[in-house]
């Protein structure tokens, strides 16, 4: 959640970066207001508490030494009055005002470019080569079709659109790379974690998914409860209201869901294909820092995803995304798109990003340093999206003929 406090102090630098990520003006106009006004009235009720106190300390003089308390006593009722008036109206106003900023970005760093959408966004560096075909390579769904592994059909028939059955050597290979991902991310120091696929409305708040994006998710009927959208969910909210040890951070941790989403906004887009469905696998990278820790462990994050797709000797980009492209929780993040032959482009395999304290924030996760309690850092990265990966190695690894070749690394989990 953006930092109250600071919008108050400095309203003209949080509003700023906002409209570097395209808040709407007059939202943060109606902030400004609201928190001001909020403000001015928590320092009224301020002063009228210490009033009060003050008069209260003279009323057990007064009582002590057998003077007139009648005038006195008439006061401080009338401050107690006073009091509990402005008590009220400063929580409504602050419940009002958190319920605004709930639906507030994050901020973005400085660092971050400005642009409009994706492209404006800007590549960093492309790892490794793009396979060379003496055919003409097909997409994913094709050689699924063909190899009868990929069961659109079947998928729509058991659930709706958006959903796919795999079966044979293409389920196989989803297992083997949910197992090689997981044992990838563990030599590289994360914890595994083996989660809730649901979480409460509590718990997706503390993320950023509520209220903002109440209408992507699959809730369960009847009870506090949501599918997860994504690991990151769960594992950061792990730590939901707790205060560690600053000794104890980073925490680096790993874990294998499905996800669940609703889509809401992609009509039309990447209908056909295992790139945009209701329920994919994904494995999540997630750490909780110190505020000094999360540049670099954001780098090894940004790292180990990449590391891991060059292990599978598939070639990609690091992007850098732009304010328009920035998520809702994100201060900063990188993309990492993989070449797809078939479709002759790159595309999202991974999405890494640094949070700062904005879901600490929201989810009261902090340590304790030097007697004093700090807003962590909490950070998020895909690694990877299953789904997406294996349409990478059919694409990449197909042959002549259909079949698909597995990479090296694979060939003890298949």
């Amino acid at each position: 959640m953006v930092d109250i406090k600071l919008l108050q102090k400095d309203y003209e630098s949080v509003a700023s970066k906002l409209q570097r990520k395209g808040v709407d003006a007059q939202l943060l106009a109606s902030l400004k207001t609201l928190a001001l006004t909020a403000k001015d009235k928590r320092q009224t009720m301020e002063e009228v508490t210490a009033e009060q106190n003050l008069l209260s300390k003279e009323f057990g003089r007064y009582k002590k030494e057998g003077l007139d308390i009648a005038s006195l006593q008439e006061q401080i009722n009338g401050l107690k009055t006073q009091k509990q008036s402005l008590e009220d109206e400063v929580r409504v106003l602050e419940e009002e005002l958190e319920a605004i900023a709930l639906g507030v970005p994050n901020l973005p760093d400085d660092s971050v470019p400005s642009g409009a959408d994706e492209n404006d966004n800007v590549i960093l560096e492309v790892v490794g080569s793009k396979p060379e075909f003496t055919f003409e390579p097909k997409e994913h769904w094709d050689l699924g079709e063909q190899n009868g592994t990929l069961d659109f059909v079947r998928g729509v028939k058991i659930a709706k659109s958006r959903f796919t059955a795999l079966s044979g050597q293409a389920a196989r290979l989803e297992r083997a790379l949910i197992n090689y991902m997981l044992d990838f991310n563990r030599e590289r120091g994360f914890q595994e974690w083996y989660v809730p696929f649901m979480a409460n409305s509590n718990t997706l708040q503390g993320t950023g998914q509520l209220p903002k994006f109440a209408d992507d998710l699959f809730k369960i009927e009847g009870e506090d409860l949501y599918l997860i959208p994504t690991a990151e969910v769960s594992l950061t909210n792990l730590y939901n209201d707790e205060i560690l040890d600053a000794n104890e951070l980073p925490l680096l941790l790993t874990s294998y869901t499905p996800c669940f989403r609703k889509e809401a906004g992609s009509a039309g887009r990447d209908t056909r294909g295992l790139i945009r469905q209701h329920q994919f696998d994904k494995v999540e990278m997630v750490a909780i820092t110190t505020q000094e820790q999360s540049d670099e462990v954001f780098e090894k994050m940004v790292a180990c995803a990449s590391d891991l797709l060059s292990s599978l000797g598939l070639c990609h980009q690091k992007v850098q995304l732009c304010t328009g492209d920035l998520g809702f929780s994100a201060a900063t993040t990188i993309d990492l798109e993989v070449w797809l032959p078939g479709q002759g482009k790159f595309r999202e395999i991974s999405s890494i990003s640094n949070t700062r304290e904005f879901q600490a924030r929201r989810a009261k996760i902090r340590y304790k340093e030097d007697k004093k309690n700090i807003l962590a850092h909490t950070l998020n990265g895909s690694s990877l999206a299953v789904g997406r990966t294996l349409v990478a190695i059919m694409e990449n690894y197909q042959q002549e003929d259909g079949t698909i070749l597995i990479p090296e690394v694979l060939k003890k989990y298949m």
